[in-house]
Parts: C-alpha cells; structure tokens; sequence
C-alpha cells in the first residue's frame, strides 16, 4: 500500500463473467500458472484461495509472492521494466504513481476490460475515473475501501458509550476514555502519518482539500494551518497513543490499548485474522464532519489497482486474468474472505455496518474524498509522509513542517500544470 510499517498486518491491514461449473476450460499455448507480485504479503491466504478458484473457473492458477516492505516491492516492480524478471501481475497505486509508470509506457491498457465490465454492471463508471491516464483506464481494481472508525465494543459497553453523530459527541468520547485512563485513537509516526491530517482537513474544508492535492491552495494558507493547530490540541490533550509504538493496530485494537483506530474497510481483515467478530467485538462508524455545515459528510475513499506489464510474460494470460478478476464470480470470493467491500457492485457484503456504509456510499450520501496517499503528487507526498511523522512526535513543530512540505509542493508544481 506505502511505506513499511514494520509490522505487515496493518498492510493486510483500495476486478467478462466466466463459467464457474463444469471443467475448466483448455488454456492455450502459454502460462497456465501467474504469479502476482504484491505489497500484501500477509493477504498470502487470500490470494492462494483466489488463486485455487481461478484454477477452477478459467483454467489459469495464480500465486501470490508477497512484500512486507514497500520500498523493497517498488524498487523490484521498477527494476522490472529493465530486467528479464516480470511479474505477470502485480499490485500498485493510483494517482501519481500510476501515472509515473503509464508514462513510461510499462502498463497494459485495460481500456477495453473496463468497457465491458461496465456495461455488463461488474465495475462502476465512477470508479473508472480512479484508473484513467490521458482518456485510457490501466489495471482493475484489486480492492475498493471506504475510510472510517474501527471502535473496541467492550471499551465503548464499559464505559457506556456510542458511536457519534457529530464531531463535537466524537470529541466526548475521548475525553470520556481520557477520565478513565485509556486513550482514544490510534496514530503513527510512518507509514499512516498522513491518516489525520487527510480526516480532519476533508471532514472541515473539502473543497480545499482537493485545491491543495492539484496544486490550487497552499500547505501554509490559513485553513491548513488552522488544521494542523486542531490536530495538535488533540495530541496535546493526550487522546492518542505514542506514535512510536510498534504494536500492530489490529492488536492495539483488539487489546483496548486504544479504543478507536481510523483505517480503510480492508482492515476488517485485520480483525477476521484475530478472531474478532463484528458487531460484537467491534464495530465500524462514519467519523462525523468537523465542520457541521457542510452538506454532506466526507468520507476517505481509495482503490488499489492490480495491474499488468505491457511486456508482460504472456500478455494473453494475464490479460485473460484480469478480466476474470473483475467478475461477480471472483470478487463475491475475494470480499467475502477479507471480509471487505468489493468494487463490484453486484456483490454483497457480509458486515451489517459496513454494508450499510457501501451503500450509502454508492448511493452519492457521502462525499468521496481521494485518500490523500492517492491523490496527492509523488514528490509532496514522500515530503509529507515524512513531515506528519515527525508532526506527532513533535507538534510544536506544525508550521515548519507546513512550510517543508510547501517547499516540496512549489518545485513540484514548477514544472507540471495544476490539476494534474
């Protein structure tokens, strides 16, 4: 997904229809194996199920060699484009990253894949927009998440507590669990230090959210300014875990270390894995807007691509693949084991609450925030990344972080035009 996080968890904790009986049909000359690289390596479980099944169903197995150090996979999948090993599928980023690779001409088109997943309701239009470079879509979907409240139920029954409506009740909960000696969120210093600013910046100002990802507003305009001011008066008031701790969030959850941990639907895997059953040991609620005016509420929004080389080792096969992946026969297999929400809309969802979220999602309730990680420019946000890491150590700090960050942003935006 990022950066390491020292702990692969987390990363485990964002795609035409095939026959799925009978014997599976003859695959022609070429691969009848894949492997998909990927920077999930604890998702390995899953990946072997997908894997067996399209054995099944289109004749092609895939197996998973997995990452746990996001450095380490991108230096590899670059290396790549200049090497004889290929992967002949792997997972990546939208966004800038995307884009990066698109220009060196490195992916397949997967234009005509979209199409026909579109038209048959197997992938959503709006999501097409996520995967499009220059009037052509690259990859499918791997995973679709909608961003939210992970909360510990028995921290919350104990202590006689609900998921809020506004932010001001979110407030209260915290200072509740504060008075008793436990803290509220989750953060960290790397990896997922971007989580809070992207939350409280789209949950009070939306519009300059988006203006500060295309290059529009600056990092160092009052309104940012005003929300870095408001994160550091909730780490100063000591709502949130030591940055620095390593402990798995899945566990830190589990254990009440902290009774609220903010993440993408995908870390419902994370609780599956730890025998955790929702709605009774935890639950999943839509952080209310910090501003109560707006129209509607933000909510973080992100996919994750799974992609092809253009020189891939037998195009055919993977392309074949990927067209599979999308279908209602795989992704049903693919949510329903990591317990997450699919991007195809034909599929349902197991969990109560974050079906409901689906839903409303897809129903244009919510307003849909590009997770920061994906929308923000490669160069601003390696700045960034490193900049919030250092923010939560060391809060006193916020306007040179801003202003570091600004320095990044302007020799970014230089040379490439705004709004791209």
């Amino acid at each position: 997904m990022i950066r390491s996080l020292g702990v692969a968890a987390v990363i485990c904790l964002a795609i035409t229809a095939c026959s799925s009986g009978g014997s599976a049909p003859k695959q022609a000359a070429g691969k009848t194996e894949l492997k998909l690289y990927n920077d999930k390596g604890a998702w390995s479980k899953y990946f072997d199920e997908m894997g067996s099944l399209s054995k099944q169903q289109i004749g092609l197995s895939m197996k998973p060699v997995g990452y746990t150090d996001e450095p380490t996979y991108q230096a590899f999948i670059k290396a790549s484009f200049r090497t004889d090993v290929k992967p002949d599928l792997f997972t990546w980023t939208t966004g800038g990253r995307l884009a990066e690779i698109v220009a060196q001409k490195q992916v397949s088109d997967t234009t005509a894949i979209w199409q026909e997943a579109i038209k048959n309701g197997d992938l959503s239009a709006d999501l097409a927009k996520y995967y499009t470079v220059s009037g052509k879509q690259y990859c499918v979907p791997l995973n679709a998440a909608y961003w939210g409240m992970f909360y510990n139920k028995s921290v919350f029954d104990k202590y006689q507590l609900k998921p809020p409506a506004t932010w001001d009740e979110l407030v209260k909960v915290a200072e509740t669990l504060k008075k008793n000696g436990v803290k509220a969120f989750y953060h960290t210093s790397v990896l997922f230090s971007f989580v809070w600013f992207e939350q409280l910046l789209a949950g009070t100002d939306p519009d300059l959210y988006d203006r500060l990802s295309a290059g529009q507003a600056k990092y160092t305009d009052p309104g940012v300014v005003d929300v870095m001011k408001r994160w550091k008066s909730m780490i100063d008031a000591g709502y949130f875990n030591n940055p620095g701790d390593k402990t798995d969030p899945g566990d830190v959850l589990k254990t009440g270390k902290a009774a609220m941990v903010s993440f993408g639907t995908w870390f419902n895997t994370s609780m599956t894995q730890r025998d955790m059953k929702a709605g009774a040991d935890y639950g999943f609620f839509v952080i209310p807007n910090v501003n109560p005016a707006l129209p509607k509420t933000s909510m973080i929004f992100e996919s994750g691509p799974l992609c092809s080389l253009a020189k891939a080792p037998d195009p055919d096969a993977s392309t074949k693949y990927l067209k599979w992946w999308v279908s209602s026969s795989a992704q049903e297999k693919w949510a329903t084991a990591r317990g997450d929400v699919s991007a195809n809309p034909k599929v349902a969802i197991a969990d109560q609450a974050i079906a409901e979220v689906s839903k409303a999602a897809g129903s244009g309730d919510y307003r849909l925030v590009n997770r920061y990680f994906e929308a923000t420019p490669p160069p601003v946000l390696t700045a960034a990344l490193d900049g919030f890491g250092a923010f939560v150590v060391k809060p006193d700090t916020y306007q040179k972080v801003l202003t570091d960050i600004q320095a990044a942003a302007d020799e970014y935006w230089s040379t490439h035009p705004q709004g791209n």
